[in-house]
């Protein structure tokens, strides 16, 4: 751990070094079209004059403005491309100590339609870009991606953290929602990390970071959203491309992906279609001290070694098309669907010893899983620009539904310290089948007003109906018997329904403001079949938001906003019946459960658009979370989630990105926070607190025309999840990158995790609970990938489509473990 600290320490200090060595010079300019008109989103290249070679590279705004801050002395010119377009130049000019500041004519690029047969065009996007309200994260421009899986690249993204259970943290704070092009994941825990093992980074575009979102999203999500973004190409004609990636750590994993699209007239269509084969690991040891209540005195010690390995596969495949009617209006529909068959294998040993450590008894657990998952997900979408000014109104009604299969099988044996069995072996049998439909609706109009005000509105409604019929069998002498104790039949049904409003002007010729709220209406009913309980829910809140954005000058930046979030209570855990994990750990649903609100406040600078430093503060009341109860007499543990405490968070986040030299590039993220958890549980007070900082790191060196290389890592240090402590842990990776074919094909070969260090450790302290943990799995890893792109036909445009599915499908527990 020392060397992983070591080496990110000396690579962050010489970033920082380099970075801050950057020159003053700035460059400002705007481009247009033929016809006058403002061309958003052009890309703009600063180049230097003596050799050509690219010094930087930009992107204009919506009014086609465009700015270059810090800029070496030099001699200089400016190229801009854009979608339709010919490229277009600037004059040259120089920047120098007496002319440090120059405002560029207006250029203007004339459109036309140029042909591209069999040219495929790979423009470099920077791995971070930092906007406004969000972080994107470039996936491709990461060497280290090449073989990993979603889950994988959000693990290294900036502020976020994956704890050992594949619960998604962001900036040190549970309650994330995830998001796929817009659409909600509609998964939750180990459900979402499974299904997010099964995409291949080689699917993936972006990764949108958004930790207070606006008005127009779901108010879910006590941390925030995090949209990933599948490929999609915008070209008339066809293009597209195919990635092959193995990947061997101690066992193998292969990912492929297809990515197609053919736009003609007045009709795109597309289609992302993936595969991936993967083996893993993971060992997991448990130790328990089981204490008397009454006493404090230690009665046994419970010593638990698991060993487990999965074999998953998925594939997944998304079509979609387009149909312009008009100029005005566009019509959409969006067919996604995966099918993930897997098993799943658990020997664990279990040792029980009195308080002075002599062995009592043995179990032997045996558990074994054949999952199956499948999905159905169908998005109609609609847009109608009314008039030049912008004024639009979209809709999209989106149906979605889950069925798993679990078939389980588990035996426990005893024996006494000698190995001599005790007692005759438990066989159990389970079958657990989920279903899952999902509706929703929802309808957006924006608004565009004089001196650059805009207002938006919207109105959107979903219904939610999950099905979870847990049937349990015994095996006595080698027949099936029914286990009515342990099976259990339980429906949940919600709607959500919700309006908001949205407003944004220019307060002054400095500062901007946004101000947005929300409204929800929640209505929710449970129903355990098996035991006839019942309950009822109904509940209205408000989600206010405001942001403020304040240019101090030229260099320097200022934004202030505001939010308050709702994180509903997952599906499954309100169901109140005790699932049997094995022969001493059960977990428990609660009916009871409420929904966790926050307060999240951020203050940020921005200093020469490289560098950008943000204040946090964060106040969750009523926080779900899980907790543990013991039986001592049995040496049993209860797992269940109980809204135990209220939990403040106040930190700070540096960002900074940039060219260092003209063959390295870096991407440096720091954020260091501080967790305090106070409350009740299991009748006693606890307070649980600490600083934690995270690293991560990522830089990009161009070795010559075609050669690439890579260096990236991040590290944790100590700190507190709920009421658990978590040890530090950290990842190092190596890659190399090469062009072939003319461009068309990129080879990628990356060793993850160099130092093995990616493992994690905690403990858990209160009550009567004195618990810990040590997990380690398949992370370290030497991947070689392939990617070949092929396009034949005109430059165009085709917008991105989300749906309108918000927050309902991150809350789904799908599967039986």
């Amino acid at each position: 751990m020392r060397k992983i600290l070591t080496l990110l320490t000396v690579a962050l200090t010489l970033s920082i070094v380099s970075l801050a060595q950057l020159k003053n010079g700035r460059i400002a300019g705007k481009v247009i079209d033929g016809n006058t008109k403002t061309i958003e989103s052009a890309t703009i290249t600063l180049i230097k004059a003596k050799d050509s070679s690219v010094a930087k590279i930009s992107v204009a705004n919506k009014e086609g403005n465009f700015v270059f801050e810090n800029v070496a002395e030099g001699s200089y010119m400016v190229s801009i491309t854009a979608v339709g377009h010919a490229k277009g130049f600037s004059e040259k000019f120089e920047i120098n100590s007496a002319n440090s500041s120059v405002t560029l004519k207006t250029i203007e690029l004339i459109p036309v339609s140029k042909e591209l047969s069999g040219v495929s065009v790979a423009a470099k996007k920077p791995l971070i870009e930092q906007k406004i309200d969000r972080t994107i994260v470039n996936v491709e421009a990461s060497a280290s991606n090449v073989g990993t899986s979603a889950l994988e690249v959000l693990e290294k993204s900036p502020g976020i953290s994956v704890d050992k259970d594949g619960n998604i943290s962001l900036k040190g704070k549970q309650g994330v929602q995830v998001y796929i092009d817009g659409r909600p994941s509609y998964l939750s825990g180990t459900d979402l990390a499974n299904y997010l093992r099964s995409i291949g980074s080689n699917q993936l575009d972006q990764i949108e970071i958004m930790t207070n979102p606006p008005a127009k999203y779901d108010a879910a999500g006590n941390s925030g959203i995090i949209n990933i973004k599948t490929k999609k190409t915008k070209q008339l004609g066809y293009s597209g491309s195919f990635s092959s990636t193995w990947s061997q750590g101690r066992y193998p994993k292969v990912n492929e992906s297809f990515m197609f699209n053919y736009r003609k007239n007045k009709v795109n269509l597309f289609t992302n279609l993936g595969y991936t084969n993967r083996k893993n690991f993971q060992d997991l040891d448990i130790q328990r001290k089981f204490i008397d209540a009454s006493t404090d005195e230690v009665r046994s010690l419970f010593e638990q070694e698991s060993r487990i390995k999965e074999h998953s596969q998925s594939l997944n495949t998304k079509l979609g098309m387009d149909y312009f009617v008009n100029k005005k209006t566009t019509l959409g529909v969006v067919l996604t669907g995966f099918y993930n068959p897997g098993t799943f294998s658990n020997n664990s040993d279990v040792l029980i010893y009195d308080a002075n450590k002599v062995l009592q008894s043995q179990t032997l657990a045996s558990t074994s899983n054949d999952k199956k998952w499948k999905n159905f997900s169908g998005n109609f979408n609609f847009r109608h620009v009314f008039d030049s000014t912008g004024k639009e109104l979209t809709a999209d009604l989106d149906y979605i539904n889950y069925k798993s299969e679990n078939a389980q099988y588990l035996i426990n044996a005893y024996y006494d310290t000698h190995g001599d069995p005790i007692a005759k072996a438990d066989t159990l049998l389970g079958s657990l089948p989920q279903n899952i439909n999902i509706l929703t609706a929802k309808m957006d109009y924006l608004h565009p007003m004089k001196k650059g005000a805009k207002f938006e509105a919207g109105v959107k409604t979903s219904f939610v109906k999950t099905d979870n019929n847990a049937i349990y069998d015994s095996l006595n002498y080698g027949i099936k018997v029914p286990d009515i104790g342990r099976s259990n039949h339980f429906i949940y049904e919600e709607n959500v329904n919700a309006a908001y409003v949205n407003f944004s002007k220019p307060l002054s010729k400095k500062l901007t403001g946004q101000f947005g709220l929300r409204l929800e209406n929640t209505i929710a009913k449970g129903n355990l079949i098996t035991t006839g309980e019942k309950f009822n829910r109904n509940y209205t809140q408000l989600f206010p938001t405001a942001y403020f954005q304040y240019v101090v000058n030229k260099n320097n930046n200022l934004g202030l906003n505001y939010g308050r979030r709702i994180n509903r209570p997952n599906y499954q855990d309100l169901n109140p019946f005790i699932m049997f994990l094995d022969k001493y750990t059960f977990e428990q649903g609660n009916p009871n459960l409420q929904p966790q609100f926050s307060h999240n406040v951020e203050l940020s600078h921005t200093y020469k658009s490289f560098l950008t430093t943000t204040l946090n503060y964060t106040r969750t009341t009523d926080i779900i979370n899980e907790v543990l109860e013991q039986n001592t007499d049995e040496n049993e543990t209860f797992i269940k989630k109980a809204n135990i405490a209220k939990q403040r968070q106040y930190g700070i986040a540096v960002s900074a990105n940039g060219q260092v030299t003209k063959w390295w590039s870096g991407n440096l993220y720091v954020n260091v926070f501080n967790n305090k958890f106070e409350g009740i549980v299991n009748g006693d007070s606890v307070e649980i607190g600490a600083t934690t900082a995270m690293a991560n790191i990522n830089n990009q060196f161009k070795f010559s025309k075609t050669w690439g290389g890579e260096l990236s890592g991040f590290f944790r240090t100590p700190g507190v999840d709920g009421v658990f402590k978590i040890q530090s842990m950290g990842m190092l990776n190596v890659g190399v990158t090469k062009q072939i074919i003319k461009g068309k094909g990129t080879l990628r070969l990356v060793v993850r995790d160099v130092l093995y260090s990616q493992k994690a450790k905690g403990t858990i302290k209160y009550s009567n609970i004195d618990a810990s943990f040590q997990q380690k799995r398949d992370s370290r890893q030497v991947a070689l990938g392939f990617t070949y792109r092929f396009s034949k036909g005109k430059v165009g445009g085709a917008k991105r489509r989300t749906s309108g599915a918000s927050d309902e499908q991150n809350r789904v527990k799908v599967g039986g473990e």
